[in-house]
């Protein structure tokens, strides 16, 4: 694999997220990780003694060292700019998180660079690659549901004051990052993960309607009251295609990562990004099952509800060649108790690859491939992030960037077949008569047309 397909990186960022992405580093030997650097010398050396890796001494000998193709920038975000530019100044590809800088003159710079020099520039986030994400966009492609309409995504993380997010730390003794969270906001820190399917689903945008605002005081110690940045911002986006989404982000509510492709023939639901093997169902609209709706019983009861066929049926999830990197413990040195841990935390909570997007760059480079998440899509989720984040006032904007749809993930092996629609003609046919003998003050706007 090495040979075909081999990339040699380091890694710069030795914090909490540095682990998250070593989750999975068994299900890519096709990446030689050549050694790591922080800014913080105890964290370079206790992430070199915990994997094995080598410790560079500064970052100036990271981008001399000519075996080093590309620099992965896992910085905090203030540094980003900075930390890629001089990478990308060195002749080095540079795969960066999210987002890309703070400025878009500043990641507009970066791709100039980048293109002068003739190196490629990736972002984050990778779940763009996950089997979800596959799946939703061929379901869509091929018509599931009909056209596409209307996009709702939720990504609220929890109340952040709440969760004792100050004592959690990470294998290799990394906290968690409570104040740089507080201070970049939850829309720098998760806008992205929904925003890359929005727009590999429905291209760009062409106006922006957002606003934020910080509703929690007294979010972290050592931080003042108020921050200044939002915990909490919602963004309706208008695409060239004629459909709509709205994003939402806080640390304020409980948990929901839900997304959901309403089309004009049905819907498609996502529990979450945080599986790349999330389930997706998918429901075909039937008069039956949007009046089913109208009833708590029909809705509540699973067998009633799968005969009128609400909620619709889980659809067979698409593959690709890292599949496996989130079925099955991929940690190094996993002793009993973590490969326990990390099964649970795969099956109930999250089970993500974070470095499949440095494998997918790698692979189009060796392959001599395009940039399938290209600059312009890179920057277009830069803008918008950046629109959202700054909306505390409230703003109705056009973008200053676009790109041209991406068209299918690469690589994409979908496994599945249409799903089929289940409903007991006798119970849909009781709900549409019942609903019919109701006085007209219960049917206004019950009515549905819907396109078979």
């Amino acid at each position: 694999m090495k040979g075909e397909l081999g990339m040699k990186i380091a890694i710069i960022g030795c914090g909490y997220v540095f682990d998250i992405y070593m989750r999975t580093l068994r299900a890519h030997p096709e990446l030689e990780i050549m050694g790591v650097y922080d800014r913080v010398v105890e964290r370079t050396k206790r992430v070199s003694e915990y994997y094995g890796f080598r410790a560079y001494t500064s970052y100036s000998e990271v981008l001399t060292d000519e075996e080093v193709e590309t620099v992965v920038n896992l910085t905090n975000i203030g540094s980003h700019f900075e930390v890629s530019r001089k990478a990308l100044n060195a002749g080095k590809h540079v795969y960066s998180e999210k987002p890309l800088t703070k400025d878009l003159d500043q990641s507009r710079e970066l791709f100039r660079i980048a293109s002068e020099r003739g190196v490629r520039l990736y972002g984050a986030p990778s779940n763009i690659y996950s089997d979800t994400s596959r799946t939703v966009l061929t379901s869509v492609s091929e018509g599931l549901i009909g056209k596409p309409l209307l996009v709702y995504a939720e990504l609220d993380d929890s109340p952040i004051h709440l969760m004792g997010f100050d004592g959690v730390v990470s294998r290799t003794g990394a906290p968690w990052p409570l104040q740089e969270e507080v201070r970049e906001g939850c829309t720098f820190e998760h806008l992205g993960y929904h925003l890359v399917w929005i727009c590999a689903l429905l291209g760009p945008a062409v106006s922006v309607t957002a606003f934020s605002s910080e509703l929690i005081e007294g979010k972290a110690q050592g931080l003042p009251g108020f921050v200044g940045t939002p915990d909490y911002s919602v963004a309706n986006l208008q695409f060239a295609n004629g459909a709509v989404a709205r994003i939402t982000c806080s640390v304020v509510a409980p948990r929901d990562h839900s997304f959901r492709v309403i089309g004009r023939d049905g819907q498609l639901s996502v529990e979450g990004y945080r599986r790349y093997r999330s389930p997706v169902r998918i429901e075909r609209f039937t008069k039956a099952s949007l009046m089913g709706r109208k009833f708590d019983t029909l809705q509540r009861h699973p067998m009633l509800s799968s005969f009128l066929g609400i909620g619709g049926r889980r659809v067979e999830l698409a593959r690709n060649w890292k599949s496996e990197a989130v079925e099955k413990d991929n940690q190094i040195r996993s002793s009993r108790k973590q490969r326990v841990i990390e099964w649970l935390r795969r099956r109930e909570v999250y089970a993500q690859d974070k470095l499949v997007g440095v494998a997918e760059m790698a692979k189009e480079i060796k392959e001599r491939r395009e940039q399938y998440l290209t600059p312009e899509f890179l920057l277009h989720l830069n803008e918008l992030t950046l629109l959202t984040q700054g909306a505390r006032a409230g703003i109705a904007v056009s973008p200053t960037t676009t790109f041209e749809p991406l068209g299918p993930v690469p690589g994409t092996r979908v496994t599945g077949t249409a799903p089929r629609l289940a409903t007991s003609r006798a119970l849909g046919r009781l709900v549409s008569l019942f609903c019919r003998q109701q006085p007209a003050s219960t049917q206004q706007n019950t009515h549905v047309v819907v396109s078979r």
